[in-house]
């Protein structure tokens, strides 16, 4: 598995997570209130610092926990943020 940054990460998990609960990003915005230039900034850039205050109104949208939404193998193994 190649290294990723927690952008990254949390970009990834989002799209997986659409997928897994068969819903676009956009439904995804709409249901968690979480605007759609926001999602897109996440999706499409790998926003380096989405908020956990905004990833917690994702959860709530998909109805699961953040220990849910970080339950996943793609945080194991991100990339030194210290540089």
């Amino acid at each position: 598995m190649i290294a990723m940054t927690c952008g990254e990460a949390v970009s990834e998990r989002i799209l997986k997570l659409c997928k897994q609960y068969n819903i676009t990003p956009n439904k995804l915005g709409t249901i968690s209130g979480v605007t759609q230039s926001t999602i897109n900034n996440i999706i499409n850039t790998g926003s380096k610092n989405p908020t956990v205050s905004t990833i917690k109104k994702l959860c709530d949208g998909l109805e699961i926990t953040l220990s849910e939404f970080f339950d996943d193998d793609l945080f194991n193994t991100l990339e030194q943020e210290i540089k």
